[in-house]
């Protein structure tokens, strides 16, 4: 059974409920508020706004002698919680208690509305016992304001030579945040707190960083693999916690990257590739709540396959388990897909591929849909917005590179899938096609781009292309008209000499395009359309290269060229050198950081800089890396805007 909690719609945006009551700070004020309850008396609830059955999703108050639940909405009268219909609060001095719970935040003015209702020597305790520390809040005035809790988890592991690294930029104060800083707490595999630290942040736009092997040097910790909790206090604008995340060792052939988890628990995800006959695919599930995840809390099966095997084990509050696929699904091999019932315990999952020949890369799996019906106005729609839902991906150049697509049913209605992969090169030439008709749920069909360019007769450049999957509707073929704009896929890179690889995945969106549909073309900032950039590239340590591809799909047609602009940015967000680039319409641009700014530049720059990528006449898909060149390492991965 899934949680109970609200924690994002499509409508609304995310919830911030649930991130007050499971933060580890009011977890760790709930033992005490659960103990006094249990030894209050009977005690009456009283859950004026409704968000009981949130506090019971995350806390066991079985040992509390309840005896009423009485609710203000008039509509919730009759509704059974603790196995009790909820009755109105005007019958309140009908009942025998000696506590009131009143399960709210902010309760005071609720409390004075019924206190002519309460017994004078009733005693009253309320969520606000759960409240977060007063200088951790950013909206002291409304506890649940979304701001409050700017929070996110990060996969974070130091140990046996491995290493993790949070990227991101200071875009809180770019939004007016004043004196904003990060308090974060490191959580190990048992679900143990490491370490609680806080940290002010530099400028706006300045980089952010937090090195793994920096906090285990720092609090003097051993070995983890666990995760890391961020809050940003002070935080304006986004409520939204973006990051790269680098994984990397004391060897040069570890290296891989992945982002940032998506702070909201989904039911399910899906996206994780089954292994080949010589890999281990592991999935990190870390329980992003205080409650530990019971057995047969979470769930796998394969794609478009309803037998499901569960996880017959629990996972304790904020604890990480290490899940071989293998365990569950034994017989599962690419390019077979894994879906997760995750039943809103976690936050987006990683999962890390490790191969027989030593390397091995971390992803992300994506949230599946559950409340997106597949829209038959869609290939209308296709007359007037051209190509309409566009997912663009690198082509790596093919004399290094290797490059797979393997399309992913992403919402739980859908049940086929109309496709054609769109291959260009770095001009914006379409140089191949590939239909892959109508797959079925559970067909897992993989496209090796290198082997279709090769049987093309294409040959690309060192400035290789890209590839974009579109829906191919054709009304002859049942299902073939079927489609709901979220479009998924994962694409896998392989170096020709090393064997080393990395992948990404993504969903659709509308490029370019004045017109709108359902807030597509996506705006970070206003009301759609969205056609601007701003993307965020890391640059990586002295010892690695760091690359970025820029691709300029494009619905309908657009601009002729991009105007794109490379701000080198120092450490404390101060631009140091700007380079001006084109990209042709439908075309791509791949660069390395040291051939596009000089070694005095870079210097100038310092550590912890990053490229701004900034263009006002067109929105750019990037995806961003870093290399290490006599090893064949590489790290690949979509890039994050604010």
């Amino acid at each position: 059974m899934a949680l109970n909690i609200e924690t994002f719609s499509n409508r609304t945006g995310g919830s911030s409920l649930f991130k007050a009551l499971s933060h580890p700070e009011a977890a760790a004020a709930a033992g005490p508020l659960i103990a006094r309850l249990r030894g209050a008396g009977p005690v009456a609830i009283y859950d004026p706004l409704g968000q009981f059955a949130t506090f019971l999703a995350l806390y066991d108050i079985e040992a509390v002698q309840v005896t009423d639940v009485f609710v203000q909405d008039v509509e919730e009268i009759g509704r059974v919680l603790l196995d009790r219909p909820t009755r109105p609060v005007t019958e309140l001095p009908s009942a025998d208690f000696a506590t009131l719970f009143v399960t709210a935040f902010d309760s005071a003015r609720l409390v004075d509305q019924i206190r002519h209702l309460m017994p004078q020597d009733v005693e009253v305790v309320s969520l606000d016992q759960m409240r977060i520390p007063e200088d951790l809040l950013t909206n002291r005035r409304s506890y649940l304001a979304p701001l409050n809790f700017a929070t996110n988890f990060a996969f974070f592991r130091d140990a046996e030579g491995h290493h993790t690294r949070v990227v991101t930029a200071n875009y809180w104060s770019g939004y007016g945040a004043t004196d904003p800083h990060v308090w974060a707490t490191l959580f190990d595999e048992a679900g143990k707190r490491l370490a609680t630290w806080r940290d002010p942040l530099p400028g706006a736009h300045a980089s952010i960083v937090i090195d793994s092997a920096e906090v285990r040097r720092r609090f003097d910790l051993p070995a983890f693999t666990g995760q890391l909790f961020v809050h940003i206090v002070g935080a304006a604008g986004h409520d939204v916690v973006k990051y790269a995340l680098d994984t990397y060792g004391d060897d040069a052939s570890v290296l891989s990257c992945t982002h940032d988890a998506n702070a909201w628990p989904a039911d399910y995800y899906a996206g994780l590739p089954a292994p080949r006959d010589d890999e281990t695919v592991v999935l990190w599930v870390q329980n992003s709540h205080p409650r530990a995840i019971p057995p047969g809390g979470v769930a796998v099966n394969l794609m478009g396959d309803d037998a499901v095997a569960p996880l017959d084990r629990a996972v304790p509050g904020f604890g990480t388990y290490r899940l071989d696929v293998a365990e569950l699904l034994p017989a599962a091999r690419w390019p077979q897909q894994v879906e997760v019932e995750a039943g809103k315990h976690f936050v987006r999952p990683r999962y890390e591929i490790w191969r027989g020949n030593g390397r091995q890369h971390i992803a992300h799996m994506n949230v599946e849909r559950v409340d997106l019906e597949p829209d038959p106005r869609l290939p209308e729609i296709g007359n007037v917005v051209g190509k309409g839902f566009v997912l663009p991906a690198p082509i790596m150049p093919p004399e290094r590179f290797r490059t797979f697509c393997l399309p992913t049913p992403m919402s739980r209605r859908l049940k086929a899938l109309p496709i054609a992969a769109i291959l260009h090169d770095a001009d914006g030439t379409e140089v191949a096609r590939h239909r892959f008709g109508v797959l079925r749920r559970r067909d897992s069909t993989a496209l090796d781009v290198t082997d279709l360019l090769a049987q093309a007769g294409v040959r690309l450049d060192e400035r290789g292309g890209h590839v974009e999957l579109v829906y191919d509707f054709d009304g002859s073929v049942e299902g073939g008209r079927e489609a709901d704009g979220w479009l998924h896929a994962i694409f896998r890179y392989q170096d020709r000499s090393s064997g080393h690889e990395a992948e990404t995945s993504f969903g659709s969106h509308i490029f370019n395009t004045v017109l709108t549909y359902r807030n597509e073309p996506q705006s970070y900032a206003g009301r759609p359309p969205g056609l601007s950039t701003r993307l965020f590239l890391r640059v990586g340590p002295a010892d690695t290269e760091t690359f970025c591809h820029l691709i300029y799909s494009a619905s309908t047609p657009w601009h002729p060229h991009s105007a794109t602009r490379l701000v080198l940015t120092d450490r404390d967000g101060h631009p140091v050198v700007e380079r001006t680039v084109q990209i042709p319409c439908g075309g791509s641009l791949l660069f390395r950081v040291r051939h596009s700014f000089s070694e005095a530049e870079l210097a100038a720059a310092g550590p912890d800089c990053y490229v701004l990528i900034r263009d006002l006449t067109c929105r750019l898909f990037g995806y961003h890396g870093l290399m290490h060149e006599d090893d064949g390492a590489f790290s690949l991965d979509h890039m994050f805007g604010f």
